[in-house]
Order: C-alpha cells, then structure tokens, then sequence
C-alpha cells in the first residue's frame, strides 16, 4: 500500500491528509498532534477512527489543516482518516458508519442579512 489521499471538511474547515503505514504518528501543519490539539477531547476525536477500527498505531497521517476553529478542523480531519480507512479495507465501512463518521456535517453558519442585525436576529423595534 502507497500513500492514501483524502480530504474531510466540517463548517469552514479543510482537511487534507496523506496516509502511509508506520507508527501511527500524527503530523498537523508541521506540527505534532499533541501542540497543535492541547485539549485531550479534540485529540479524542482525531483518534477515533482509529480506535473504532482497533488499528491504532499502523498509520502514519501528515495533515494540512486550513480555516475554521480547532474543533471544526478536528472533525474534518476525523473525517478524512474515516475515508482514508475505508480506502484502506473496505470492511471497515459498516464500524465507522454505525458511529456516524463517513458522514460529512453539512450545518454551515447562516449568512447576515441586510437590514439585520445578525442572521436572524432585527434591529430593536420603536412603535413611537
């Protein structure tokens, strides 16, 4: 097996990954997971793929992140090392899918309107 593309988005994150086998080492923006997440649940949620599919530490994954806030980038990466495993063994697919990670989260911020304050919310109004 070769390098695996793959890229998952999440709000307005991208992420694009390139998986290799090896130690299980994971390479974020040059950085290593453990500077780049300092929260442990963000962690958790990069690592799950790999938990669910009990291969922990046969890959290594160099990923470059962009837009969005950590935790959008999070599942987007999560999302690109579900796709990834799955092109990896097929068998896999139906785990990941019962745990709801091949699926891409389409909820997007809503745009500001004209004449509003914000997206749904008005200006105050004066009857007088």
């Amino acid at each position: 097996m070769e390098t695996i593309n793959t890229s998952g988005r999440r709000k307005n994150a991208v992420a694009r990954i390139y998986m290799t086998p090896g130690t299980g080492s994971v390479t974020i923006n040059k950085k290593d997971i453990e500077s780049y997440f300092p929260l442990a649940t963000l962690r958790y949620k990069v690592n799950q793929p790999f938990l669910i599919t009990e291969t922990v530490g046969q890959f290594d994954i160099k990923a470059n992140l962009d837009g969005g806030g950590i935790s959008g980038q999070a599942e987007a990466l999560r999302l690109a090392i579900s796709k990834a495993l799955i092109e990896v063994n097929d068998e896999l697919k139906p785990a990941l899918k019962a745990e709801g990670l091949t699926t891409r989260d389409p909820r997007m911020v809503e745009r500001k309107k004209f004449g509003q304050k914000k997206a749904r919310k008005k200006f105050q109004f004066s009857k007088r």
